[in-house]
């Protein structure tokens, strides 16, 4: 690395971690969402905490068509409490990237200082490249697709909160110093 791994506002890239939960339904037709299993990976994509995780509710609809998640998942899950803890405990002090990242931390339970979050759903930049709509939220699946040309949530497996957390970090890495430059700009300062 000779000095060029600074993760933006973070300062290194050890400060900086993405993460990606998977959700199943609890309640009446399993319309309460709630968090069944988070991935954690550094910056440079390795898994730092990948977990299956017991809502305190019992689960009524395991949404694996989305979610990935079976029944005997949930044999040796972590306690929803416990996983809180040590998911908090990483995240803490950490930049934090995400794609909608809030449904991510209201899973959680958590506020992250949105100085320290960066939401992949939300920076223009990424738009701009793929040749998307500025104003549109694109998905995760066809940001991965066109800026890193992989094909991410495919097949009847349902989605990889690992693979998802790792297109997440891979893209903001893409736009990650002209991002972080407008970001510490001063407002109202335009640039060249």
């Amino acid at each position: 690395g000779g000095g060029r791994e600074r993760a933006g506002a973070a300062g290194k890239p050890s400060r900086c971690v993405a993460i990606d939960c998977e959700m199943v339904g609890t309640g009446q037709r399993g319309r309460t969402s709630e968090l069944a299993r988070c991935s954690i990976v550094n910056y440079h994509g390795h898994v730092m905490y990948d977990r299956y995780i017991e809502p305190p509710n019992p689960i009524t609809d395991y949404r694996t068509r989305w979610s990935g998640i079976r029944r005997h998942n949930m044999r040796d899950a972590t306690p929803f409490k416990q996983a809180q803890r040590e998911i908090l405990k990483i995240l803490r002090g950490k930049m934090v990237v995400g794609h909608a990242v809030h449904n991510d931390f209201k899973a959680l339970n958590y506020f992250h200082a949105p100085s320290l979050t960066r939401d992949t759903s939300r920076i223009a930049l990424l738009n701009k490249r793929a040749g998307f709509s500025l104003t549109e939220s694109a998905s995760l699946k066809r940001l991965s697709k066109q800026l890193l040309n992989r094909d991410i949530q495919n097949g009847r497996q349902g989605h990889s909160s690992v693979e998802d957390a790792q297109a997440t970090m891979d893209l903001y890495k893409l736009v990650e110093d002209e991002f972080e430059r407008q970001t510490s700009e001063p407002v109202g300062k335009k640039g060249k």
